[in-house]
């Protein structure tokens, strides 16, 4: 799978109902409401790059209430969780 991170701002009043919106895209694992720069981060996971445009360009990036999006592709994806569970196989619980 290919991740990529979506930054996103959306109208304040519409906060909730913007996430809700997203998260119901194929292809959107997650969506996290955040304190800061932004106020949504969207994890998008697709089989191929050229995924991304009709998940991203053509159908978050439409949903009402948002006003701006910036999208980050993840080359790599490194994780404890991953690395610990590697070292696990075979071994009993």
């Amino acid at each position: 799978m290919i991740s990529a991170i979506v930054l996103i701002h959306a109208e304040s009043a519409r906060i909730p109902q913007v996430a809700t919106s997203i998260v119901e895209i194929p292809g959107v694992e997650k969506v996290y409401s955040t304190a800061g720069a932004v106020d949504l981060i969207a994890v998008v996971k697709v089989e191929k790059h050229e995924e991304f445009a009709d998940v991203i360009a053509d159908r978050l990036n439409k949903v009402e209430g948002i006003t701006d999006t910036e999208t980050h592709i993840a080359f790599r994806t490194y994780s404890a969780q991953d690395e610990a569970e590697a070292f696990a196989i075979g071994l009993d619980d």
